[in-house]
């Protein structure tokens, strides 16, 4: 159980780390001692539109022909090898698996000339150099703020499978720091909650709001004649302390729970009840990744939407390392791949779509959907396809973006744009747009040098609408 007597060491001293804990990790949030006052989190608030962007990042790389470009009528090696189904918008089709994906294509925006750069296994799009080196969420936070003020939610949030799953594998770290704050610090990197942890526990009060109140004068008084409190790291601590104290005292744990979500919801996200894991062959050994991602995207995108629509800016979703469809000793062929992988993604992002538009959410939430690089032209001798970083498949919906656009084509062969090329900075200007209002956010001088460079020189994507 959670008491603040547990943030007060013997002797007066107040307890940074413990103090922290207590709010859930907040100090992997970045919660305290990044304002001043809760005056200064509204001042920079303002800068934020209404909207949020969910980011489903396709760990591994996915193909653009068995996704979003089939090119049937191209070479033979280069054709989807899972054939292509008609979408909803006459004359374009997708790779067959995504048969859902299809009926919806009117309400999507594909990129047909999206370009990572290279074909290395990375994180690029959401912590590279377009985003300084930091989650892209945390350029939002650094902007608008860690914290909503009229919400307590934090503005930057990253769900790995744990999150819904605590059967779950640990994140895949060895590719990329998820949680990094790169240029702009740590203090901006996103809060990540787990499965089977402590956050949600200790996020959730366990004292009567009136002994919340006594113990929060008792920290009060101890902000007077410390010799300690004389050091820069302490004082801004004890400022942030109010942001940690409505984080817990406003209930913002019950949006990181699918605890309480109507039952009828959560079926139609579930993807564990649909896939059986039974049919994933342990004979390749990314077969846990394989069985994390069918138990899991339904749920993390059910909980993403939860956590937009109570007032997040950016939350990162990661399929875990699962689009890597060599057809080696770690990787199902493509064909098989997609039945793993490609399937649970189809019914996961229909779903919330759906759920989406049911609640009238459509130009409030943002989704965006890419790996770090697509996949070879050519099938290998064993049935799948290699690194590519010459073209990649890239989906978007939502956040006031009209729908039942192509954007974009690729050259025959489909290994590079043939028109309108698309990269991950133009990906990262589109999403800051969205986000924020940067005519004003331009004029703010409190703002890193870079990030500053990184909204002026910023181009979204051509041809939205």
């Amino acid at each position: 159980m959670f008491t603040f007597e547990d943030t007060i060491r013997t002797g007066g001293r107040l307890a940074r780390r413990p103090f922290l804990k207590a709010g859930g990790s907040l100090a992997a949030a970045g919660l305290a001692g990044l304002f001043s006052s809760a005056a200064d989190a509204a001042a920079v608030e303002k800068l934020a539109r209404d909207r949020s962007v969910i980011f489903l990042f396709m760990h591994g790389g996915p193909s653009q022909f068995e996704t979003f470009d089939p090119k049937i009528g191209g070479p033979a090696n280069a054709r989807s090898v899972t054939g292509e189904i008609a979408t909803s918008i006459p004359g374009v089709f997708f790779g067959s698996t995504f048969e859902k994906l299809a009926a919806r294509a009117h309400l999507l925006t594909i990129v047909r000339s999206f370009v990572t750069g290279d074909g290395n296994h990375d994180i690029k799009p959401v912590v590279g150099r377009a985003t300084l080196g930091a989650n892209m969420g945390s350029l939002y936070a650094r902007t608008a703020g860690v914290l909503r003020t009229d919400t307590a939610m934090p503005a930057n949030v990253m769900l790995f499978p744990q999150a819904v799953d605590p059967d779950a594998g640990p994140a895949i770290t060895q590719f990329g720091d998820f949680e990094s704050g790169g240029e702009l610090g740590p203090s901006y990197g996103p809060l990540v909650p787990g499965g089977s942890g402590p956050f949600l526990d200790n996020l959730r009060l366990h004292l009567p709001q009136e002994r919340l109140a006594h113990r929060r004068s008792l920290l009060a008084s101890l902000d007077h004649g410390r010799r300690w409190l004389d050091t820069p790291s302490v004082r801004t601590m004890l400022a942030g302390e109010g942001l940690a104290f409505d984080v817990l005292a406003r209930g913002v744990a019950d949006a990181f729970t699918l605890d309480g979500e109507d039952t009828a919801t959560i079926a139609a996200y579930d993807t564990a009840s649909r896939f059986d894991v039974a049919r994933l062959n342990k004979k390749w050994n990314n077969h846990q990744h394989y069985t994390d991602h069918n138990r899991s995207i339904g749920k993390l995108l059910l909980l993403a939407r939860r956590l937009c629509e109570r007032g997040c800016g950016f939350v990162g979703v990661t399929t875990s390392f699962v689009w890597d469809m060599h057809s080696d000793v770690n990787n199902a062929p493509v064909d098989v791949g997609m039945d793993y992988v490609g399937a649970p993604f189809d019914h996961a992002v229909a779903a919330l779509i759906d759920d989406i538009e049911a609640r009238g959410l459509r130009d409030k939430i943002l989704l965006v959907c890419c790996g770090e690089m697509g996949r070879t032209p050519v099938i290998n001798a064993t049935g799948g396809r290699d690194h590519w970083g010459g073209l990649a498949p890239l989906l978007l919906y939502g956040g006031g973006l009209e729908g039942g656009r192509v954007i974009g084509q690729s050259t025959r062969d489909g290994a590079q744009p043939a028109s309108d090329p698309v990269g991950i900075p133009n990906l990262v200007a589109t999403i800051m747009e969205r986000l924020l209002d940067l005519s004003t956010v331009r004029l703010q001088t409190d703002l890193p040098t870079s990030l500053q460079a990184l909204f002026a020189r910023g181009t979204p994507i051509p041809g939205l609408g």
